[in-house]
């Protein structure tokens, strides 16, 4: 069945001379109608829908601009070219303000009319098929890719690109690809896993091949930019590498933007990655150094109350120093107007580190396994990330980037670890002791009833973790399982299947963003 012509409405009073325009674009399959003034043109737009208009500014009788207003008001979904002789400023700025989708500057060629429609009512239908084409000709590539990966670069060059066709394909509406992509990320984590299993504990002992880790960060990232000057390193807890991609572009208004990714530590967890961000040091040796401190109660809230101490502790030792540093913990953006008056205070500290953690992904994202609202809110990795990007446009975070831009401040912007969309349970035994958390436990004889749903470490030792008492060991769990008792098997089914988690070992936990934000000019 042929698809109806697209109809266009140009209203231009001198629309005779423009007839080589006209037939220009019906030869390219459009129905074309040519209106000699705003009066008619309203008229005929109340008894037919057009898909685009094109009109002219300067016409007798109403102007270009009040028909517009009209058409607004009428439909404001309306789609609008604006074409005038004028190049005046005032008249360039009311027709954008106004929402119109191109401005056209006479004298036009037909090309260049038709590139202007063509883009307005035919460029998601041509995004959509070369999205389509590039991704079935880079198909072969990517599954080699899977088949081949064996080091730490390839598996995160994967991921990420992964990540990048999840987005292009989403964005041009090709639905029907996105399925494809989403099983080649499965059979990427099903590799990820035991590939972890193997290299992590020579990655922990610095062995060759060894990636960034979360321990790495401020040594190589934020030592660097220390100088006289402030500098910011800013956390977004529990925040996905295609989080940190959905919210990107507001950041890139004011900075430029050089983004690499590190593995964060075993288990990905607030309570181990970001200690390891703030000391650079792994868990066993924070408990060295803090004795009594530390114990795998899984209450991650009393094991991150130094970080301040401990990002203090690192760079006097990579320094020499003590290197002044402001630490804020922001939990919600109703401090916001506190959060900036202590932060300007802070600036004044000639060669401060200035140190953020924003809690509110990691808080939404176990907020969400509590709340039917917002699990259905967001229901899916897209929709998660479109609710980071809404809250990020609006928060306390980005206000505090865009004044460390205006004022020239460079900055490290960076996550502890991800999560992981958990979608199947894993059964394990475990006694009373064990701790609460659902992709990683410690506890006392604990074994998974599928081996292929979680890794057993051979000893803490091995995974750079504190030594646990006598019979404690620990579970870490693989791909997109989540752990679960015989005895409440339903009850956790019910509840956490389908929730963003983390703790355990998956691309999307622990293959995470880190960006050097440099300011643009003013």
């Amino acid at each position: 069945m042929q698809r109806a012509a697209k109809r266009i409405l140009w209203v231009d009073d001198e629309i005779d001379l423009l007839r080589p325009h006209l037939l220009f674009l019906q030869q390219r399959g459009y129905h074309v109608d040519g209106i000699t003034n705003g009066d008619d043109a309203l008229a005929l737009l109340s008894d037919h829908a057009y898909d685009l208009i094109l009109l002219d500014e300067q016409m007798p009788g109403r102007r270009g601009l009040e028909v517009l207003r009209i058409i607004r008001h009428d439909d404001p979904y309306a789609r609008v070219v604006m074409v005038t002789k004028s190049e005046e400023d005032r008249t360039m700025t009311e027709a954008i303000g106004r929402q119109v989708e191109a401005y056209l500057v006479k004298p036009t060629s037909p090309r260049q009319v038709l590139s202007v429609v063509t883009r307005i009512l035919e460029g998601s239908l041509i995004q959509q098929q070369r999205a389509a084409q590039d991704f079935a000709a880079r198909w072969p590539v990517l599954s080699r890719m899977r088949e081949e990966a064996s080091t730490a670069s390839a598996f995160a060059d994967l991921h990420q690109e992964l990540v990048d066709w999840h987005f292009r394909l989403e964005r041009a509406g090709e639905t029907g690809l996105l399925a494809t992509v989403e099983s080649l990320q499965q059979d990427l984590r099903r590799d990820f896993g035991p590939w972890v299993m193997r290299e992590y504990p020579r990655w922990v002992r610095a062995g060759p091949g060894a990636p960034a880790l979360s321990v790495d960060i401020v040594k190589r990232y934020l030592l660097p930019l220390l100088g006289a000057d402030p500098v910011f390193f800013v956390v977004l807890d529990c925040m996905r590498l295609d989080q940190w991609r959905a919210i990107a572009p507001l950041l890139g208004r004011f900075f430029d933007i050089e983004e690499s990714c590190h593995y964060s530590i075993l288990p990905t967890a607030t309570p181990y990655a970001r200690n390891a961000l703030f000391s650079g040091l792994f868990p066993d040796q924070i408990a060295t150094k803090r004795a009594g401190w530390w114990d795998t109660s899984g209450d991650e809230g009393s094991l991150n109350t130094f970080e301040d101490e401990l990002l203090r502790e690192q760079l006097r030792r990579l320094t020499g120093r003590d290197v002044p540093v402001h630490y804020e913990k922001v939990f919600t953006d109703r401090d916001e107007a506190q959060v900036r008056g202590r932060l300007l205070s802070a600036l004044k500290t000639r060669g401060s580190v200035v140190a953020m953690v924003f809690n509110f992904v990691d808080l939404m994202t176990h907020g969400r396994s509590e709340s039917p609202i917002l699990m259905e809110v967001a229901k899916d990795e897209s929709a998660l990330r479109q609710l980071t990007r809404s809250w990020f446009e609006r928060s306390t975070a980005l206000s505090v980037l865009k004044e460390a831009a205006a004022r020239g401040h460079r900055v490290v912007f960076t996550t502890d670890h991800g999560s992981i969309h958990c979608r199947r349970p894993a059964t394990i035994y475990a006694r009373r002791d064990a701790t609460a958390s659902l992709r990683y436990k410690f506890g006392s004889n604990m074994r998974a009833r599928d081996q292929r749903a979680a890794f057993a470490p051979k000893s803490f030792s091995s995974m750079r973790l504190p030594r646990g008492s006598p019979g404690v060991n620990c579970l870490v769990a693989l791909d997109d399982y989540f752990f679960v008792y015989p005895t409440k098997l339903r009850e956790y089914q019910r509840r956490y299947r389908n929730s963003f988690l983390h703790g355990g070992i998956s691309p999307e936990e622990m293959i995470v963003p880190v960006a050097v934000l440099t300011p643009r000019p003013l």
